[in-house]
């Protein structure tokens, strides 16, 4: 059986332990410095499973010792943002606390596939991958796999298609740098520049790289969880399941693209050993240029850590 590690028990690493414990593939540790919050969230969790007919395993703890030899560690811990807050608002609270629980995971576990989602994530996945001295297949952050998520619902609903139909293709930072390609964005192979207007492209677009900050607005006291957590577990499956699929994912990049010292989101190909291969997609000039801003609002970041 996998073991799987989740680091913070809050909505989304909740609803991730939850998510995972229903695939039935993985014991689990969902791990939280507060104390009785990730015994209590598990506690709940395992009382559900036999309705599900399930046998996973899955404990709540505060001791990292109970993550030790984990397959795959899931980052979800750091201060979630409020209204008003944007991503980078959170660079340097949440440097410290992915740095010190990146150090106390690897040092249970000396090499398993990291997958971040603390944000802002593209900046949290290259700190992980600085702390930790993991090969850069192994660590991998969430971008592009909510943010298309995003896109496509809103697609659909336009259209009032199948959600299958719609591939949408993000790249670059997970934030309001997002270069969102809407020639590469397709509804069953028919590009979406064939079938809507350019406003209302610009407006779905817009939605989606904004799709969390809504979220925030709204809830007032909370942040985006369910599409979160969703993705995440899509990206366990690729790998735990060793699927081979090509999903776009925060990554340290080294030469592709034109672009290094940075992390963001590209298509990957991922399996058991995490990223098999980067993706370099055929851009235009213009992609090229955008995708090159929106990697130095992520090196900016970065250098503002001290890395």
């Amino acid at each position: 059986m996998n073991k799987i590690s989740i680091i913070g028990a809050g909505n989304v690493g909740a609803l991730c332990a939850q998510r995972i414990a229903d695939r039935g593939y993985a014991d689990i540790v969902l791990l939280d410095i507060v104390e009785g919050l990730a015994e209590g969230k598990g506690l709940d969790i395992l009382e559900s499973l036999p309705v599900s007919g399930l046998d996973t395993r899955i404990i709540g703890t505060s001791n990292y010792q109970e993550t030790a030899a984990s397959d795959v560690v899931i980052i979800t811990s750091g201060v979630a943002r409020k209204p008003g807050m944007t991503r980078d608002d959170l660079l340097l609270t949440n440097m410290k606390i992915v740095s010190e629980v990146t150090r106390k995971v690897v040092s249970h576990s000396p090499d398993p596939v990291i997958i971040v989602a603390t944000n802002p994530v593209d900046a949290m996945t290259y700190l992980v991958r600085h702390i930790s001295g993991l090969s850069r297949n192994r660590v991998f952050g969430l971008s592009g796999v909510l943010d298309t998520s995003r896109l496509r619902s809103f697609i659909a609903e336009e259209l009032n298609v199948s959600v299958e139909d719609v591939f949408a293709c993000i790249l670059g930072q997970h934030g309001d740098a997002a270069v969102v390609i809407p020639r590469l964005t397709t509804v069953h192979g028919i590009p979406l520049t064939s079938l809507l207007a350019g406003d209302i492209i610009d407006r779905l677009v817009e939605r989606s790289i904004k799709g969390g900050a809504e979220i925030v607005g709204l809830l007032k006291t909370g942040s985006a969880s369910f599409a979160p957590s969703a993705a995440i577990a899509h990206m366990v499956d690729a790998v735990v399941l060793d699927k081979k699929q090509i999903l776009p994912c925060s990554t340290c990049l080294e030469g592709e693209y034109g672009l290094r010292d940075t992390a963001i989101g590209v298509p990957v190909k991922l399996g058991r050993d995490g990223i098999e291969q980067v993706v370099e997609l055929d851009l235009t000039d213009d992609e090229r240029e955008t995708m090159a801003a929106s990697a130095n609002v992520v090196r900016e970041m970065v250098k503002v850590m001290g890395l």
